[in-house]
């Protein structure tokens, strides 16, 4: 790695946060992935008391997943590339449904070899009709992306992420961007991204609860400095790197598999509040201009 290549290998452990938090919800596999992996939980967060604000970072979680999901199957995309995929085995899932699809799943070298471990566990090859890939990459190494792209057949390629842009700095977003946009400009198809999310008001960073390595993690990865500071500000990035806004994922709070837990502990300010809570977060689907 060079002298100014950024080390993202502090970001991965905080996937084992998420993938714990999905193993209380339907997502495909969470529950089998989070009994198997092992190790200390990363952000020290309380899973015996499920409390409002656990379910509701578990609601955030499990809507956040689908709305990519909803978004891939309003295209006819069969080459599919996920990046920074996490513990996540959404190419599993879909690979299980459609033999047109080719997945590649792919995540920093740690993590996708706990991964290629799980999915042995987990016998998931036993079920695939499409075909499925874990493989490392860096993101930001155009040579690799580019070499992983080079393993899909002819035709248009769809790219999506969740949980990946709050992690980049603006120059970073700038040049993934590039690297994506060169990719779709070439193969056609569009780039899905669950990142869209916007700094959160002070009001609310005041009463939102962390645990003290939470607190050091953000702020050692400049999580909230890294977000959009409105939806609009993010369109008019990614309208400058050369992405047109396609559409935005909307989702059914009713049909999530949490929301009868988040339901049972809703303050009652809360459960009878007017008002719809504060959107933090969205779902895009973009394409190259």
């Amino acid at each position: 790695m060079s002298q100014d290549q950024k080390d993202f290998s502090s970001v991965s452990p905080s996937a084992k946060s998420l993938l714990l938090m999905k193993g209380y919800t339907d997502i495909p596999y969470a529950k089998q992935t989070a009994a198997l992996l092992p190790g200390p939980e990363v952000f020290d967060l309380n899973f015996k008391e499920k409390d409002f604000w656990f379910w509701i970072r578990v609601m955030h979680m499990e809507s956040r997943y689908w709305s990519i999901d909803q978004l891939l199957k309003q295209t006819d995309a069969t080459n599919i590339l996920e990046l920074s995929s996490g513990y996540s085995f959404r190419g599993a899932d879909l690979c299980a449904k459609d033999e047109r699809i080719h997945y590649i799943d792919t995540d920093l070298q740690e993590v996708i070899a706990m991964k290629q471990n799980i999915a042995r566990e987990l016998h998931i090859a036993d079920d695939l009709r499409g075909r499925l890939d874990l493989l490392p990459l860096d993101v930001m190494d155009r040579t690799a992306f580019d070499s992983i792209i080079n393993r899909f057949n002819d035709g248009p390629i769809t790219i999506v992420n969740e949980g990946l842009l709050m992690y980049l700095d603006m120059e970073e977003k700038k040049k993934l961007c590039s690297v994506i946009h060169s990719t779709l400009k070439i193969r056609g198809g569009c780039w899905i991204t669950a990142d869209v999310y916007i700094k959160r008001p002070a009001e609310i960073r005041a009463v939102l609860p962390q645990s003290k390595s939470e607190a050091n993690f953000f702020e050692q990865h400049n999580i909230e400095e890294n977000k959009f500071d409105s939806y609009e500000s993010a369109e008019e990035f990614f309208k400058e790197q050369g992405f047109e806004f396609v559409k935005e994922a909307v989702t059914d709070y009713r049909q999530l598999s949490v929301m009868p837990q988040l339901v049972k502990v809703l303050p009652e300010e809360v459960r009878n509040s007017k008002e719809p809570p504060p959107k933090i977060q969205a779902t895009w689907m973009l394409r190259v201009i």
